[in-house]
């Protein structure tokens, strides 16, 4: 009677349970949508998911899956020793839900057969999901997994009527699969994003990768993995389809259906083109107008083909690019009204800032081809031009004319310059296409002739102005040496013996990450300026997970772009290992300022003069052999405090930086300058001028006194100079006129004593702003002993330059400068190994020539009215002049350092000696800041400088001292001139001509 009852609930209930449309009532129910009337009309999980959402999806799908349970447990309940039964009631459950439900069961029948044997269902999950990794074509897929369902039950049952049943139960699947349409076929709804992944997934084909989805550059070439990013963007790209290297492209051709009235277009999409630094353009050929389907095979074959075409493999070898295969694109062809291509920068004349805009009326085939000469325009954008408004068209100044509208030329030209924009300022090479109605985007890709680039932003703080080349042959290994070992270090490469921070603490990762990066190239001169790679930077931070401006926001507080989740995650250990050094950084110093760094300072104590040139060698080796420490902490410190500053949100009122050279320097000379006064007849004066009180000094019995302890602050600080980093720069001890003439105003002027008396420290810190002012003290520690090796560094340098001078060897002082260290070290090794007096004429009248020379060249770029601020690849000698002189009403935009609104005259100020110039009132125009330049700044009423950030020297020093400071405007050196009124907002970055 038993197993009557159990027959009866297998044949009868089961189908009955297969049948409820669960999943139909919970889509209606809670996505108001009925499954019927949708799609294909399937009452299915994967409808659920298609049409519902994810949300629906999954609750349909604990639904359906509960069935598949129940059938098998109740099978169970009345046979449970005969596991064919179980197999019966899910061929029911199957029949009832094909039936009734219109749908395959796909789901009851997996957690059904999870159910009936989990060991076996989880070795089918694991076959199944191998074979469809593989095959990765979903119709193949299901039969391949219906044969693993076979053949795994079967073996682990040896029943020959339980194998018959399991075949059924395969054999009715299949059928079912093969009567209903499929919903994994139907498009992605825009609405349903949470439902795409699932669906990309289960649909498989490789071969129809659409430009509508994310792409892998490395599957399917840069070209389609732009368009697809362009896409993502909002912006018109022709619909496309992706075959990758070597699939077959059979499923794509098949899906296709091209006709004369919607022709499509094959183009290469070659892994390694359309990249920085080669574009491979006219390497590969494209096939337009492909009208069938025969068409369209022969065009992809032709189109794979090209890759191994004698000039295509010439063309990757001469760009060392190896052979990594070649996927084609094909397009809907876009019936042009106007096309063309567009250039965001000018690729002959690199320094005219404008959009080239080349345009034939038809299709971009005769343009790219060179069939018909186009049309030719350039547009002129204003300073301030933010966006691709079409209402801003009127604010574009268009060269050219012809018969394409200004309107169409306007909108190409807005829309090159944002793409750029979008590529961090990347040039682009555009491609475009104007059916009447829409702008289409063909093709985007760099300008490879204008790369890399070049950028004085951060460059022209960490060495500013025109630099000779003595100075440069030592600190370019420097700066580029420890980049290159910070960016090893965030890669994941090795980092050799890792010479800093005390040895191998950090674990070395491989070095594949850092392939192709040339650390040496971080920055080089151009005009004899300096200027960094900012494309090798950019590549740099996006290999490190990074945005590529990273480096602007550490050291300018720059706009911060959200890093991709994915990339960052891939490259945590190579960021913890720098978090980890940032971490360490104060235990680290201290290990070093105690072996390294006090006792080479103490050793070079002692006076280079009178050594040998040998031996003055020997001290240029031990200084830079420490620089090369000193180095590593002096550009880590700084990147510490501004992201401690930018994690915590610390404002810069809330530190205290009295310890910072800049200011303690001044701090020190004020209280001398009050001592001094109690200590002198201030009544009795008739003087109040620097010169004066000098020589009055020096015949006073109590002016001896000062006169001893100004010297000691003159020793305390003179390793300070205009630009520390520029060792052909004098330090304050070598020309101390400056700082007397401070010194002097602090005793005569009570209003500049007080503005420049110390001022109470910060009361209580918050957590953040410890943290952050721990690393600040350490920064004026670690930049006290850089500067104080440099001086060294430069003191040394001219003890061997007076000997040359003394020998004839040099015509000049500062001749030495004009040569670099390798030159130096060449002539003294040879002098040393003895020379005979015609090869050490031979060997002066050389380095003399190399001297003339760069004194010529140096002289020429020192007159050039401004040096550009970007260069594109290697630049050329037409600089276009600066731009004109501002005029009232104007306003220049810049990064505020430090608040306050002030109004007074303008002095533009290119060194520290017109300081006894500078008048109550005067808001100062420098080209940049060091520390040296603080006896300048601290009398100023505000200042404006053309490079620098937040945490620069003049920053530091004007928030200091409460005086409104405006940093970081380009060109303003030029822009303002003596004399004009302005008014200066340190809050929002403003400078406003008022005169």
């Amino acid at each position: 009677m038993r197993e009557l009852w159990g027959s009866l609930v297998v044949f009868c209930l089961c189908p009955v349970l297969g049948g409820l449309p669960l999943v139909a009532w919970l889509t209606r129910a809670l996505a108001g949508k009925n499954l019927e009337t949708l799609g294909t009309g399937n009452i299915s999980v994967s409808a659920a998911f298609y049409h519902g959402g994810r949300g629906v999806g999954i609750l349909a799908a604990c639904a359906e899956a509960s069935k598949g349970v129940v059938a098998v447990l109740l099978a169970r309940s009345f046979f449970p020793n005969d596991p064919l039964w179980e197999v019966v009631a899910i061929i029911a459950l199957v029949m009832g839900r094909y039936w009734v439900a219109k749908s395959a069961g796909t789901t009851n029948v997996f957690w059904a057969i999870f159910t009936h044997d989990p060991i076996g269902a989880v070795v089918i999950v694991f076959f199944a999901l191998v074979s469809f990794t593989l095959v990765r074509e979903r119709i193949l897929g299901r039969l391949i997994s219906l044969f693993w369902l076979v053949l795994i039950l079967a073996v682990r049952q040896s029943s020959q009527n339980y194998g018959v049943a399991v075949l059924l139960l395969a054999l009715l699947m299949a059928w079912i699969y093969a009567r209903i349409p499929d919903d994994l076929s139907l498009e992605t709804l825009p609405q349903q994003q949470d439902s795409r992944a699932l669906f990309r997934f289960f649909r498989g084909n490789q071969s129809m990768l659409t430009l509508k989805e994310r792409l892998d550059p490395d599957t399917a070439g840069p070209k389609a993995a732009t368009l697809a990013t362009l896409i993502a963007w909002g912006y018109d790209v022709p619909e496309g389809w992706v075959l990758p290297p070597g699939d077959d492209p059979q499923p794509l051709i098949l899906s296709l259906e091209p006709t004369p009235d919607i022709p499509l277009i094959v183009r290469s999409s070659a892994l390694g083109e359309d990249t920085a630094t080669a574009s491979a353009a006219g390497q590969y050929i494209t096939i337009p107008d492909v009208t069938n389907t025969r068409e369209l095979a022969t065009a992809i074959l032709r189109c794979q083909t090209a890759y191994n075409s004698p000039r295509a493999i010439q063309y990757r070898r001469h760009h060392r690019q190896g052979d990594r295969g070649m996927a084609v694109l094909v397009q809907r062809q876009i019936k042009g009204v106007y096309a063309g291509v567009a250039f965001s920068r000018d690729p002959v004349n690199q320094y005219r800032d404008a959009v080239l805009v080349e345009a034939v009326a038809g299709g971009a085939e005769a343009v790219v081809s060179g069939q018909v000469t186009p049309e030719q325009y350039r547009a002129y954008f204003p300073a301030a031009w933010e966006g691709a408004a079409s209402e801003r068209d009127g604010a574009l100044t268009l060269e050219g004319a012809g018969t394409i509208p200004p309107g169409i030329v306007h909108q190409v030209a807005q829309c090159c310059r944002a793409l750029e924009r979008r590529y961090h300022g990347v040039p682009q090479d555009v491609e475009w296409s104007y059916d009447g109605e829409t702008l289409w985007i063909l093709q985007c890709r760099p300008i490879t002739t204008l790369t890399p680039i070049w950028t004085r932003k951060i460059a022209a703080e960490v060495i500013p102005g025109a630099i000779r080349p003595l100075t440069w042959s030592i600190n370019q290994p420097l700066t580029c040496g420890v980049w290159g070992k910070l960016f090893t270090l965030g890669l994941g490469g090795a980092t050799g013996s890792d010479q800093y921070a005390n040895g191998d603490r950090y674990a070395n990762a491989d070095r594949n990450r850092t392939q192709g990066l040339d650390f040496d190239a971080t920055a080089t001169l151009h005009f004899s300026h300096a200027y960094f790679n900012a494309t090798l930077l950019g590549e740099i931070f996006r290999r490190m997970g990074l945005p590529p401006e990273s480096l602007e926001f550490l050291t300018r507080g720059e706009k911060f772009s959200k890093p991709p989740l994915l990339s960052t995650l891939k490259n945590l250990p190579g960021l913890w290992r720098l978090l980890q050094r940032e971490w360490h950084l104060p235990d680290d110093f201290a290990v070093d300022a105690r072996k390294w760094f006090k006792p080479t300072l103490q050793q070079l104590q002692v006076s280079p003069e009178g050594l040998s040139p040998d031996e003055l060698l020997s001290r240029v080796d031990l200084i830079l052999s420490t620089l090369k420490r000193a180095t590593y902490y002096n550009i880590l410190a700084p990147l510490s405090v501004a992201l401690r500053q930018a994690v915590l949100r610390v404002d810069s009122g809330e530190l205290d930086s009295q310890r910072m050279p800049e200011v303690a320097s001044v701090r020190s000379l004020v209280q001398l300058a009050e001592k001094s006064r109690n200590l002198l007849p201030m009544g009795q004066l008739n003087f109040d001028s620097c010169p004066s009180l000098f020589a009055y000094l020096a015949e006073m019995p109590d002016g001896q006194g000062i006169l001893t302890q100004f010297n000691a602050w003159l020793a305390q600080y003179g390793y300070l100079s205009e630009v520390a980093t520029d060792i052909a720069v004098p330090r304050w001890q070598e020309n101390p006129r400056p700082m007397r003439e401070l010194f002097a105003r602090c005793v005569f002027d009570p209003l500049q004593r007080n503005s420049l008396a110390p001022s109470t420290p910060p009361g209580h810190l918050s957590w953040g702003a410890k943290w952050v002012q721990h690393r600040l003290d350490l920064k004026g520690e670690v930049a006290e002993i850089y500067n104080r090796l440099l001086a060294h560094l430069r003191w040394t340098i001219l003890a061997l330059e007076k000997q040359w001078l003394a020998a004839e060897y040099l015509q000049a002082a500062g001749d030495l400068f004009f040569l670099t260290l390798p030159e130096i070290t060449a002539f003294v090794e040879q002098e040393d190994a003895g020379m005979t007096e015609a090869e050490k004429v031979k060997a002066v009248a050389q380095l003399q020539d190399y001297i003339t020379y760069r004194q010529r060249q140096y002289a020429q770029d020192c007159q050039r009215p401004h040096v550009p601020f970007v260069v594109y690849g290697q630049p050329s000698d037409n600089i276009p002049p600066p731009a004109p002189a501002t005029t009232a009403g104007q306003t220049l935009q810049g990064m505020g350092v430090s608040g306050g609104i002030v109004e007074g005259v303008v002095k533009v100020v290119r060194s520290l000696d017109i300081l006894e110039q500078v008048q109550p009132g005067t808001i100062l125009v420098i080209p940049y800041s060091d520390a040296g330049w603080s006896p300048l700044l601290a009398i100023a009423h505000g200042i404006i400088a053309e490079v620098g950030g937040s945490l620069s020297h003049g920053a530091i020093l004007a928030r200091e001292y409460g005086i409104p400071a405006v940093f970081a405007i380009p060109g303003v050196m030029h822009a303002l001139h003596d004399g004009q009124r302005v008014r200066l907002d340190g809050q929002g970055g403003t400078v406003v001509v008022l005169g």
